[in-house]
């Protein structure tokens, strides 16, 4: 595929894809299950729908083995921008992927010590309970590590975006907000967690502006010309 269109296109169908897996897996699964403040009711959903617990799992785990082809795809597209910054684009990006999948571990630990199997098993009701508590908070830290990487690698595409060619740079310019506001969530979680609540309110909208990238890339592509070597 030697053409920016057409590369720009598939990495657009690719994105959007992802996109809706991991707002399936990370967001739609877990408001039907998760309670806050109410670990039993929690253990309760879990263990009823055990089915759509897993299938959470395994649509982020999806999710980000095409966010991989999605970043190589980029930095195809991308690179005779700036062949430095579309690396450094690619190196944030794809230190997110083993993050992601460390932190689902804690999913199926969490699952393990509710149906008491192995070691579990040695445990009351309210131990596991309260164990599963703690699989899911290391889950929610690990996702706010990783968050970390989700805004960083942003710039270095807003920044690639804006100076290219064959995309406009509006593109570029929204990505700015978009990387912050996973920047500082993920810094405030980590440093001042009593405030995470109030910054996600307001992050969650501009987070959300990413979404625009990959309609534009499906729907309207790319400037038609040679792919840089």
């Amino acid at each position: 595929m030697n053409s920016t269109k057409k590369l720009a296109r598939l990495i657009g169908f690719l994105y959007l894809l992802l996109s809706v897996a991991g707002i399936y897996g990370l967001l739609y699964v877990p408001s039907l299950l998760i309670v806050h403040g109410d670990a039993a009711t929690t253990a309760k959903n879990i263990l009823s729908s055990e089915t759509l617990y897993r299938s959470g799992i395994v649509a982020d785990l999806i999710g980000q083995g095409l966010f991989m082809f999605v970043v190589l795809g980029l930095y195809s597209l991308l690179k005779g921008v700036d062949k430095m910054l579309a690396l450094q684009m690619l190196i944030f990006a794809v230190v997110q992927i083993p993050l992601i999948y460390s932190a689902e571990v804690h999913h199926l630990a969490a699952l393990t010590i509710l149906k008491g199997n192995g070691s579990a098993a040695a445990f009351s009701e309210s131990q596991r309970i309260a164990q599963m508590k703690v699989a899911l908070d290391a889950y929610d830290n690990g996702t706010s590590v990783t968050e970390i990487f989700m805004g960083l690698w942003l710039f270095p595409l807003a920044a690639l975006i804006y100076r290219s060619n064959f995309l406009p740079r509006f593109l570029g310019i929204l990505l700015v907000p978009a990387g912050s506001a996973y920047f500082v969530e993920s810094v405030t979680w980590l440093l001042l967690p009593g405030y995470g609540h109030v910054v996600s309110r307001f992050s969650s909208p501009l987070r959300a502006v990413e979404l625009v990238i990959p309609l534009w890339l499906l729907i309207m592509g790319a400037k038609d010309q040679p792919l840089a070597e």
